[in-house]
Formats: C-alpha cells, structure tokens, sequence
C-alpha cells in the first residue's frame, strides 16, 4: 500500500514535494510559457488524458515556473490527473479510492479557524481601493484554447454561507475573469449548494460574501466534488477532506467580507456575488466560446452568468497557481471519484456485499458514465444488478450510463469491460432505457435537435447494459484459467513480487 508522505500532506506545496520525489509523478520546467492557451497546448500532449483530443496521454504533473507576464508566479497542472497520483496523495491504492472517500464521508471532521497572522494565504495583500489593482496581473489564470471566452480559474474553492442558517459549503465553479476586479460564475441549475445560497441572499436584495481559494490540499478538491444526496445542503464538504487527513482544514477570516477561506491556500479572491446583476461570459472575445469542458467539447458561451465583484487578493510568497484542462483525466478523478463513493454508499446500503466496486469512467469525464462491478451469490441476486444501476442513477444525478460486469471483469480495464459486453451481452434482452430524465447539460446531443423525442435541453435517454451472466448460465462463462506463476522469477525488472491467485 501506498503511504501519503514522510512528511503529511497539508496543501499544495507538500503535495508536490512528495510527487517530485516519486519517479513519474512530476516535471517542472524553466522554458517561458504563454498562459494564453500555450500552457494548455504543452500539456495536451505531456499528461491531459480524459476527454482531450487525440494525441494525448497520461503522464506526470508538471510545474511551469517562467509564465510569461508573471514574473513571481508559478503555474501546476495535472496534479490529479491520474488514479495513480492521487492513490499515492492520500495513502491508498488506485482501485480502493471510492471506498476511501465513502467512509471519510461517516468520519467528517469539521474544519476549524485560525488567527489571521497565522495564515500563510494572507502573506502578501492586495485590496480592490488599490489604483493599480489588477486582477489579471495578479492571478495567472491561463486559457485552455485560443477561442476561450477568457482566462479562467478551474480549481477555485469557492467557499460561501446561508444567509440563514450560516452554514457553509464548498464547490468548484467554472470562473472567469472578466476585468480587473469582476468575475463571472458558472452554477449549475439545481446542482450547487452555492446557488442555493446566493438565491436567499438575492431575494433578499443583498450581495453573498465568497471567497476563492487556489492551490489547496489535493484532498479538499476532491471532497469539495462531493454532491446531495451523500452531502445534503448544510453538509460541509472541508469535514470530508478533514477524515481523509484525520485532521481539521484550517480556515482563516477574509479580510474585506465577512466569510473565510483555506488559510494556507497559494491564493485567495474575496469577492461578493451581486444580487440581480447578469453577465455575458464571453463580452471581450464574441467567440461564442467559453472554454473546454469535460465531455471533450468546447462549451457555448453562458449569455448571463451570476458575477462576483473582486474585494482583495491575498496570496503566499513566490505563489502556486493550480489549474486543469477541462476535458483532462483531472477532471475525470475529481468529479468521478467522489461519484464511485457516493455509488458505494448507495448500494451497500441497500444490498450489502454484492457490488464489489465502481469506476466513473474516463470517457465519461467522471460524470456521464460508470461501471458497476456486481457479484451475484444466490439464484434470487439476479435482477439486483440492475436495480443497483438504478440506485447508481439515484446516488448521482448526472450519470448517463451504467455498465454492469461479473466479479471476474476488471472495472477500471476497459478492454475488459468491452470484452463483457461483446460476449455476456444481449442487446435485445440486456439494455434497459430510461428516457426523458433530466441530466448534465453540458451533454451536445441531449437536444431536440439532435433527438426529437427530447422534450426539452438537457433531457436525455438514460441506458443500463447489462453484461452480467445470467446467474443459471455462470458454470458455462468461466474464463480460461492459466497457471499460477511468479513472474518475478523470470522479468525481474518488469515484476515484483507477486501474489499468486487461488
């Protein structure tokens, strides 16, 4: 088993520190790079994934430290950008993720606040009343493609309270800098506790204080991905991140509103959302665009976006911006990570013991698709596996398609999985449509333009497939068995010790 660090992981500068010394895990380079879709382009090819246009691949996080018009900044990309990496940044194996975080979810710890003089976040201060204050100087944010409505912050926590209740909660939204204190803001429809709140605070005709924390701890971007119903409104996400490190996240009072953000985040923007003020996302380029997003395709620019005026900048010494590639296998981990626990915890507790695992699939971007690893024991499982696909869609609102396998099939291997479904599949008998569900919709072909029979955007057609075998039919799928060998013995660079299967 992996372990987390010598040292414990407790922000982004730790985090890196382990994956610099961990052969593969990480590239730094001083060659200048343009943040304006040049960074994006660069690592396109060294480690995107996902989603990303062909050529591209898995490969290690990478640290740009000349970005061109930043001379005292830094840029990292890619530092979840593989099961993998992430397995080695909380201390487990890449297949038993979704198990961690679902049982950090029963074990949150809620974060506590730290004195301002102790928050590293807050070593250098920039405030919105400076006659020289620029956001876009200040905050390194890149463009993913030169057709992009803007630079972009992709792995802002935003971070806001109930003007009622005072509860709290953090997500990430698509940000966009706009000018030199104003950001637009992406939220989903129904989807974000954030909107939740800021809907109280507009009805009320005031503005909701957030703050935007960048370069944070890789354990509270994953469990600020976590959606209801395993993280109901008022359940805040930093306790998760809390469990997977087994201690508080530390917070810190902003310094312009009344909210807090991480305190040993690389940077942080305090701002207010504005009540009944709209914004057109791309107003400085008229491309149409806005930037990348996780299906692989380039999102439609929003024409009204909520908009968060810029109070003040605080960041730490010689500061790490963190972003990501819409479309990367970043994307996929953060988002679908938290999606296999929340489809853990779903099933177990309605059939315990039965499904063995989960992977929110790559191509899929950690959203859209999932497979369900299933063991059926007794005659009367079948037909379980299907029902568990539906307490999958249920767990996760935004899937589109479930692939059910046996125990035999490996999840995360899909040429496994495409092996199950050309040969313990029916298509007649094995594929089960949900249609007109509501779903993500970032999805282009969820369109009466594209399918009539969709009443509305963003309905689709939701499908089960079934791969499993028939529970009488299992005696006659029994997969070729091979001898048990050590392989150490004979590749001794290529293998270590294996443990032999019974």
């Amino acid at each position: 088993m992996h372990t987390a660090a010598t040292v414990p992981i407790n922000d982004l500068r730790t985090a890196l520190a382990l994956l610099k010394n961990t052969p593969g895990q990480y590239l730094e380079t001083n060659e200048s790079v343009d943040p304006h879709a040049e960074l994006a382009g660069v690592y396109r090819y060294i480690g995107a994934g996902g989603t990303v246009k062909r050529p591209t691949q898995l490969g290690p996080a990478m640290v740009f430290k000349q970005i061109k018009g930043h001379p005292n900044a830094q840029v990292a990309i890619g530092v979840l950008a593989s099961r993998e990496r992430v397995a080695l940044m909380l201390g487990t194996e890449a297949n038993r993720l979704g198990f961690l975080l679902h049982d950090a979810v029963s074990k949150a710890i809620a974060p506590i606040v730290i004195p301002q003089q102790a928050a590293v976040c807050q070593e250098v201060k920039y405030f919105a009343s400076d006659n020289d204050f620029d956001l876009r100087r200040l905050v390194p944010a890149p463009t993913n493609t030169q057709e992009d409505a803007g630079p972009y912050i992709t792995l802002g926590l935003c971070y806001a309270s109930d003007p009622e209740t005072h509860e709290s909660d953090i997500t990430i939204h698509r940000l966009c800098i706009q000018d030199k204190d104003t950001l637009s803001m992406w939220i989903t429809p129904g989807a974000r506790h954030i909107g939740a709140f800021f809907e109280k605070a507009e009805r009320s005709g005031n503005p909701l204080p957030i703050s935007i924390s960048i370069g944070v701890d890789p354990a509270i971007s994953l469990a600020a991905c976590f959606e209801p119903p395993t993280t109901p409104q008022g359940f805040d996400e930093l306790s998760i991140a809390g469990a997977l490190r087994q201690k508080p996240v530390e917070l810190v009072p902003c310094l312009t509103i009344k909210e807090k953000a991480i305190a040993n985040a690389e940077y942080v923007i305090e701002g207010e959302l504005l009540p009944n003020v709209r914004m057109r996302e791309d107003q400085n380029t008229n491309t149409g665009k806005a930037m990348p997003e996780f299906p692989g395709y380039t999102g439609p620019a929003a024409p009204a976006l909520h908009v968060i005026k810029v109070k003040a900048v605080t960041h730490r010494q010689n500061p790490i911006m963190q972003t990501c590639i819409g479309p990367s296998e970043e994307h996929v981990n953060l988002a679908g990570i938290p999606t296999e626990a929340s489809i853990l915890g779903m099933v177990e507790k309605a059939m315990p013991g039965r499904l063995l695992n989960v992977y929110a699939h790559s191509a899929g971007g950690g959203k859209y698709m999932a497979v369900l690893q299933f063991k059926k024991t007794v005659p009367s499982d079948e037909g379980r596996q299907r029902q568990a696909a539906l307490l999958a869609f249920s767990a996760f609102s935004e899937l589109k398609h479930v692939i059910l396998v046996d125990e035999d099939v490996d999840p995360f291997d899909s040429n496994d999985v495409l092996w199950a479904l050309n040969t313990r599949f029916q298509g007649d008998i094995d594929t089960i449509f949900i249609p007109g569900i509501r779903c993500h919709p970032l999805d282009p072909s969820q369109s009466p333009d594209y399918n009539p029979a969709l009443r509305d955007q963003g309905l689709t057609c939701k499908v089960i497939f079934d791969c499993t075998v028939p529970y009488h039919l299992k005696d006659k799928f029994k997969r070729a068995r091979f001898m048990e060998v050590d392989p150490a013995r004979f590749a001794p660079t290529l293998f270590s010790k294996v443990v032999l299967q019974p």
